[in-house]
């Protein structure tokens, strides 16, 4: 196995970041340093991080409905709570691309570094859901521009799902993982976010999880996410 791939398989990192360390000479096979993320490994081949040894472990996916003020990330130093603390599992887990502190709903945890890289690579364009509660009630034509893309100090946003669900509420389907991009995008046609909610990832609904609560994936909804991440990376030649 590759050796970024084992890494991420570790739950060391994505295969991504895990292609950073290596680079960055934190990476040792047999005691010397490789700086190969190519490299042919396997759990005899004494691969050590950081001076650490680590090996493959068995893979956990988590479904988390994130509370506001939580932070998306694997470990908090200030006072606030990291999603990972809301987890009952003593694996080394981290979250799957992120949510802004203010917003809530569905985020996954996991320690599976290939599946992490394929739902949050651009590429695949695994679509998110969320559910927004704005200052102000939209116009059509503001609707209409969240539809086509709208121009933010990063570029153009791709053309996303919008639909109305009371009067300030709408739901809005991106496929790109832009910092804060949901609440950008309303400010673009000059109005707020109130409030966010993620109600869905993939194929994976928030459903009726509480706030704070979590639960593992059940092996149908991980076929279900593979395969839906799969499907995008094959259309994307036909969409050029």
């Amino acid at each position: 196995m590759r050796l970024a791939k084992y890494l991420a398989h570790s739950g060391v990192a994505s295969r991504r970041r895990a292609e950073e360390m290596v680079a960055a000479g934190r990476v040792r096979v047999g005691g010397r340093v490789v700086r190969d993320p190519a490299l042919d490994v396997d759990h005899a081949s004494g691969v050590e991080v950081d001076r650490r040894p680590v090996s493959p472990e068995p893979r956990e996916v988590w479904m988390l409905n994130k509370p506001a003020g939580v932070t998306s990330t694997a470990r908090e130093p200030g006072r606030r709570r990291a999603v990972t603390e809301l987890i009952d599992s003593a694996r080394r887990l981290y979250p799957v691309g992120r949510l802004d502190a203010e917003s809530t709903g569905l985020i996954l945890i996991t320690n599976d570094g290939e599946l992490a890289n394929r739902l949050t690579h651009p590429r695949y364009e695994v679509p998110r859901t969320y559910r927004a509660r704005l200052r102000r009630a939209p116009t059509e034509a503001e609707l209409r521009r969240l539809r086509e893309g709208v121009a933010l100090d990063d570029g153009p946003t791709a053309p996303a799902k919008v639909r109305g669900v009371s009067p300030r509420v709408v739901e809005i389907t991106i496929h790109e993982g832009r910092n804060r991009q949901v609440r950008r995008m309303a400010e673009a046609v000059s109005n707020e976010v109130v409030s966010l909610q993620r109600v869905a990832f993939g194929p994976l609904r928030l459903g009726e999880l509480g706030v704070g609560e979590s639960r593992r994936l059940r092996p149908a909804e991980l076929r279900r996410l593979w395969k839906d991440a799969s499907r995008e990376r094959e259309a994307r030649p036909n969409q050029r």
